[in-house]
């Protein structure tokens, strides 16, 4: 059984920083792409980062030098280090495994509950 299990959410101030975690079970980590997704209130889910199978890295513009995503294969163990956050980085962050395509990373195939990150102003 697939699982992802996020982890290292909070309540952080303007200009602070956060490390999430992904615990990842049920697959080979290398088979996949996988990546982190964000929903705000009110808002529609929004790719954030993502690692394709062979490693290459993925940001969205609004997280661009400020966000980090690495990956540990052995302890199939997915991080997100989020600097500089801003009350617009406010959200659920979700771990997801993706499918793989060339040049990226796919379709979401599974998604962990996620994690809550507040960031006050």
């Amino acid at each position: 059984e697939v699982q992802l299990v996020e982890s290292g959410g909070g309540l952080v101030q303007a200009g602070g920083s956060l490390r999430l975690s992904c615990a990842a079970s049920g697959f080979t980590f290398n088979d996949y792409a996988i990546g982190w997704f964000r929903q705000a209130p009110g808002k529609e889910r929004e790719r954030v980062s993502c690692i394709s199978n062979d490693g290459r890295r993925y940001y969205a513009d609004s997280v661009k030098g400020r966000f980090t995503i690495s990956g540990d294969n052995a302890e199939n163990i997915l991080y997100l280090q989020m600097n500089s956050l801003s009350p617009e980085d406010t959200a659920v962050y979700y771990c997801a495994r993706q499918g793989v395509v060339t040049g990226g990373c796919g379709d979401v195939l599974s998604w962990g509950k996620g994690t809550l990150v507040t960031v006050s102003p």
